[in-house]
């Protein structure tokens, strides 16, 4: 023992210390025997709980979310069909209502789409325990994102045949080429000249001129097939892992289109005749602001752009933290996929308003959207260009990207989808044995659109499946959460995310609130209205090829089956309930037990459980007495 500096001295033993009292932790408060006489009954047995789901999985980097968003909603339409609906509705006048419609319209339906999956951490389908009424309205997401993707791919298999022909100079669609070099020499002051480019994308890719139209098919393009099975296969093997393969993907296929699109719009404004092909773009028409047509056009751009409704943005914002910031990254991904359709025009029209000039035509004449742009009109420019096969590979390689991103965000629904719905399949093995079968089913049923006359097909189901089925989608989420679940209770969820909400975003759920209760659903049905105005006066064509009667009737059943499903679900909901039918619909639009437990799954690891409890009584909170006062 330690040195005291004096020697112990044998003396009367020093009274003993008053013992403490003891808590007995395993008893509760009242009169009991003596503790030592009587054996441990052990702990007290504790109510059953259920066994603990498993932890849902996380975005693993900090702008895996936003690029993957970024890529899901920058897609072929930014190329292709933005620049043609700028030029055909005022030039830049197009702007004006383009960004309205965004603010109204885009902004608001996106942060909800987004603000709904990351709270209840779910997939399209069940993220509905919010309000079991609109069940209905996840199962229509899935069938339109099933429908977008049985023909997406099909693009995507179409850019693989182009990529893998760019590989040879000359360039297989050029008049350079030995396939049309005759043709190019004898019909070119023909007033009905085709183009060899259009040659090669009629006859040697469709094989349309073989089909007389949507009932005669014909045998499947083999070469197609083929790069529709390698379609698949990339989507399958960047899927593979879930969100932490496709996460790593989207670093490269969500950067690489703008790196595209910068090298182009360099390369273009080098080239003569550039600034008659940008002139023609942003040539401003005031009066079109006049036409119900040009805000039309916009609506349904920003509304197809950002990939509302699909399910895809609900999904991928069900693995973000809880506390993540939702209202930025909506700002931030909405306002970046805009600036890159407008950005990406410049790189479209400055190399078609070469071609133009090269070809002694207006600009007008050479300017076309969806597949004809991308197949025809621009790899024809591109052909004219020195070191042809280079830009040519850079500009298929970017199709490819862009639709890949595309894709991942509407597979990640439908597989979210039915994981959240069966968790029996949530091992390693079953998902893969999920992804492999959905991609197989794709690609046979996809194999229908790689037939000689699969581009009716293909027109068919692009016409409809994302036409007026998808804008009452969009409205019944819109409605369902402002009136059924409540905007306010929607808005302190979103507050409650937000952990330290600044005062800029408090200002904006104001400006959202108004939106979600008033503008948006009148706009959107203003949207609805005029789609089925547009629909029923124009009739569907492709190409001088009317499509039949029944082949109407068809795709208006395809556009109807997603909306059947919430009327529907409906009925089931009330179907589960008891009392009367106003009983029965205020129960089935109150938010079910299950809901917002995403909010306890960051804190779970925080929590401690213990196999006991204490009992306090009030002399545990006696104070002590003063040092000093013992005797």
């Amino acid at each position: 023992m330690p040195c005291t500096g004096h020697l112990d001295t044998p003396g009367p033993p020093a009274p003993s210390a008053p013992m403490e009292p003891t808590v007995n932790i395993f008893q509760t408060e009242g009169p009991t025997t003596d503790p030592t006489n009587q054996p441990w009954p052990g702990p007290p047995a504790q109510p059953e709980t259920p066994a603990p789901s498993a932890p849902r999985e996380t975005w693993a980097g900090k702008y895996d979310f936003l690029l993957s968003c970024l890529g899901y909603c920058v897609g072929l339409g930014n190329v292709w069909r933005f620049p043609y609906l700028c030029y055909r509705n005022g030039g830049g006048v197009f702007l004006i209502p383009y960004f309205t419609m965004l603010l109204v319209v885009g902004l608001p339906l996106f942060l909800m789409e987004l603000s709904l999956g990351q709270y209840g951490a779910a997939g399209p389908v069940t993220v509905w325990k919010c309000c079991p009424l609109l069940r209905g309205v996840g199962v229509a997401m899935l069938i339109v994102s099933s429908l977008v993707s049985l023909y997406y791919n099909v693009i995507i298999a179409w850019a693989f045949y182009y990529l893998g022909s760019s590989f040879q100079s000359p360039l297989p669609w050029s008049c350079n080429a030995p396939s049309y070099r005759d043709h190019c020499q004898n019909a070119s002051a023909s007033a009905g000249w085709v183009s060899a480019s259009e040659l090669f994308w009629k006859d040697r890719v469709l094989g349309v001129t073989h089909s007389s139209g949507l009932g005669d098919p014909g045998p499947v393009r083999w070469p197609l097939a083929l790069c529709l099975l390698a379609a698949w296969t990339l989507l399958f093997l960047c899927l593979l892992k879930g969100i932490r393969s496709s996460g790593k993907v989207v670093y490269f296929t969500a950067t690489f289109p703008y790196l595209v699109i910068l090298i182009l719009m360099v390369r273009g404004a080098t080239l003569d005749g550039s600034l008659d092909g940008v002139r023609f773009y942003l040539s401003s028409d005031w009066s079109r602001l006049q036409s119900a047509q040009v805000w039309s056009d916009a609506a349904s751009q920003i509304f197809y752009s950002l990939g509302i409704g699909f399910g895809g943005l609900l999904s991928m914002a069900s693995y973000n933290r809880f506390d993540n910031n939702v209202i930025r990254d909506t700002l931030v991904i909405t306002i970046g996929n805009c600036c890159t359709s407008f950005f990406a025009g410049f790189a479209i029209f400055s190399v078609l308003g070469h071609m133009a000039w090269k070809r002694q035509i207006p600009v007008g004449s050479v300017v076309d959207s969806g597949p004809g742009l991308a197949f025809v009109a621009y790899p024809e420019a591109l052909s004219l260009l020195p070191g042809s096969p280079f830009w040519s590979i850079l500009f298929f390689l970017m199709l490819i990207t862009l639709g890949v991103d595309t894709l991942f965000g509407n597979i990640e629904a439908i597989t979210t989808a039915v994981l959240d719905e069966f968790p029996a399949l949530h091992s390693w093995r079953r998902k893969t044995a999920l992804l492999g079968v959905l991609c197989v089913s794709f690609f046979l049923l996809g194999l229908l659109l790689v037939t000689q006359g699969g581009i009716f097909w293909f027109t068919l189901i692009d016409t409809y499946s994302t036409g007026f089925g998808l804008v009452v989608v969009a409205l019944f989420m819109c409605l369902g959460i402002a009136f059924c679940y409540g905007v306010d209770q929607f808005c302190r969820d979103i507050v409650d995310m937000i952990c330290r909400c600044p005062p800029w975003c408090s200002r904006l759920l104001g400006y959202f609130k108004l939106c979600w209760i008033f503008f948006t659903p009148c706009l959107l049905l203003f949207t609805l209205i005029y789609t089925f105005l547009d629909m029923y006066s124009k009739p569907l064509r492709y190409g001088s090829y009317k499509f039949p009667a029944w082949g109407t009737s068809l795709g208006v059943c395809m556009g109807v089956l997603p909306c059947l499903q919430i009327p529907l679900g409906a009925a089931l909901a009330l179907g589960r309930e008891s009392g009367t039918l106003s009983d029965r619909f205020r129960k089935a639009t109150q938010p079910l037990r299950a809901w917002g437990t995403g909010t306890a799954r960051d804190a779970a690891g925080d929590a401690i459980d213990v196999p006991f409890t204490i009992t306090l009584t009030g002399s545990d909170f006696t104070a002590p007495p003063p040092a000093g006062t013992e005797a």
